[in-house]
């Protein structure tokens, strides 16, 4: 379930962490929750000595950063400790609108971007755009590298010098010999991850990140957490609050995860691909709308046939000898993520099949210096997922169920599968799945935001938790697809956040605000100049 980055602490406190988490018992290891509260104890003593970033020369003064010491296994509270990197933005307490009005100061608000594999560290930046400043002037912005991720105990499962192998094929239908290759290349990368991490992989997942996020709390000096989490961040977030609900203060699941034990992880990557069917159409009826600017096809069929057509040329000769259709596919697909991102890529796809190949290239091309953080990444990504629940260990099974889906959804399928095999040869123990969900009384309010054509976290994720989380309120985009709405361009729904963030005010069940815009294109600079397709 992949995702990208939001606009790609004594003993009273012990006790709170015992007595904060009535259902903890019956749920997961009594060991790890005493783990927790003695991890919380320790973060809210030690606090976080916050002071310049490691990469200050390309931040904002007013950001800063610091660390964190959880334990790597919160059974043994007492063995080898992990330091989490952790960045903030103090509170301006300043009015947006009335520089002389001082704004009272709510706390922290922590937030997750998502992944599993992403980093939050840059998060306390957003402060300086327009739409956050309200929330900005109010909290603390704090982000964090989660355990696994940039300086925060890296995980690695290759050498990031041999992690970007394009240019690469997307096959729909791949055949009987792409598969056995794919396969192998499956159980390389799984044997990869066990032996460059050893014994420490089995503790990279969801859980452990809930329970990270506790300690964060407490070394913030929070008594109850203000919380937003996008996309995957929606997930361990609703573990978090089944795990500590007397902890949470507000929190926004932004985007959501289906939280159903059942669909964690493997039936959550098939939903997927089939919701991305859809909104691969959504690009493509745009691009056709725009015909006029692309020259791509007026119906979307015609579209469909125009991208096919590039794939097949890019099979036949890569652009610049790095661009092929896996690159193509991969830059569509994020434009399924991001609707802002369309006119950039129908201008890419307009501008190659009339000669100019240097947008293409631009936007699609993976540069070497990126790997490193793209390898550990996926790596982190990877690891939490297949930590987290059982997969099929049946290639058989695989197979089976992504052949039938391709026939009917095959923009992602394969490309979804190729990304999560390696579940499938995982040689560490997996997680049971915690049943999320809190009762009347157990936890305060919450705010959910979703859009009905999100093909990321497909809307059934949001109405699920918004079911298994009593009192929490639904607030719907609809007719649209954006994946993470928060701070975006629809004002009705920064409208609710802010009054929740701010008021602790929820609208009424059932709300809904009208679609954002849809992006305006761009015409082509100079189609057919620059670098010619022989």
């Amino acid at each position: 379930m992949r995702a990208a980055l939001l606009y790609s602490a004594a003993g009273s406190l012990l006790l709170s962490a015992l007595t904060g988490a009535p259902h903890a018992e019956d749920r997961t290891g009594a060991a790890e929750r005493r783990g927790t509260a003695v991890a919380a104890v320790r973060a809210k003593a030690a606090g976080v000595d916050f002071g310049p970033c490691p990469d200050a020369q390309d931040l904002p003064g007013s950001m800063q950063c610091g660390t964190v010491s959880v334990p790597l296994d919160y059974a043994r509270p007492d063995g080898r400790q992990i330091a989490l990197s952790v960045s903030r933005a103090r509170a301006t307490q300043k009015d947006p609108q009335n520089d002389k009005h001082k704004v009272l100061r709510q706390g922290a608000l922590v937030h997750n971007p998502g992944g599993p594999g992403a980093t939050g560290l840059y998060f306390p930046l957003i402060g300086l755009l327009p739409e956050w400043k309200r929330i900005a002037a109010a909290y603390d912005l704090v982000g964090y590298a989660p355990r696994g991720v940039g300086r925060s105990a890296p995980l690695s499962c290759k050498d990031p010098k041999q992690f970007f192998t394009g240019p690469s094929p997307a096959p729909a239908h791949p055949t009987e010999a792409y598969k056995r290759e794919r396969v192998a290349k499956a159980e390389a990368y799984a044997r990869g991850c066990a032996e460059r991490n050893g014994d420490a992989l089995r503790h990279y997942h969801s859980l452990n990140n809930a329970r990270d996020l506790d300690v964060l709390r407490a070394a913030l000096g929070e008594e109850r957490l203000t919380f937003m989490g996008s996309s995957y961040g929606t997930y361990f977030g609703a573990l978090y609050a089944t795990l500590f609900p007397g902890h949470v203060r507000r929190m926004v699941f932004d985007s959501v995860v289906h939280p159903g034990p059942e669909r964690i992880w493997y039936r959550n990557n098939l939903a997927q691909s089939a919701a991305f069917e859809d909104r691969w159409r959504d690009v493509r009826e745009w691009i056709a709308r725009h015909d006029d600017v692309y020259g791509l096809g007026a119906t979307e069929r015609e579209v469909l046939r125009s991208y096919e057509r590039a794939s097949a040329r890019l099979a036949a000769e890569p652009a610049g000898g790095k661009v092929g259709p896996g690159q193509l596919h991969g830059a569509f697909l994020q434009a399924g993520y991001y609707d802002d991102q369309w006119p950039h890529r129908a201008h890419a796809l307009s501008a190659y099949l009339k000669g100019d190949a240097e947008p293409l290239i631009e936007q699609m091309e993976q540069h070497p210096e990126a790997a490193v953080e793209a390898e550990n990444s996926r790596a982190v990504y990877v690891a939490v997922e297949c930590n987290d629940a059982p997969w099929p260990t049946d290639w058989e099974v695989w197979d089976r169920d992504n052949t039938r889906l391709a026939r009917v959804a095959p923009f992602e399928t394969w490309d979804n599968v190729w990304t999560n095999l390696p579940c499938a040869y995982w040689r560490v123990p997996r997680q049971r799945p915690l049943d999320v969900g809190t009762g009347p009384g157990e936890l305060p309010p919450t705010l959910i935001l979703a859009a009905e054509r999100d093909a990321v976290t497909p809307y059934d994720g949001a109405l699920e938790l918004h079911d298994r989380l009593a009192g929490s309120v639904l607030v719907t985009e609809r007719d649209a697809g954006a994946h993470g709405l928060a701070g975006g361009p629809n004002a009705c729904v920064n409208g609710h956040m802010e009054a929740y963030l701010l008021e602790g005010r929820l609208p009424g069940r059932g709300a809904q605000c009208a679609p954002h815009a849809e992006p305006k294109p761009t015409a082509p600079d100079r189609a057919g100049a620059g670098r010619r397709i022989r």
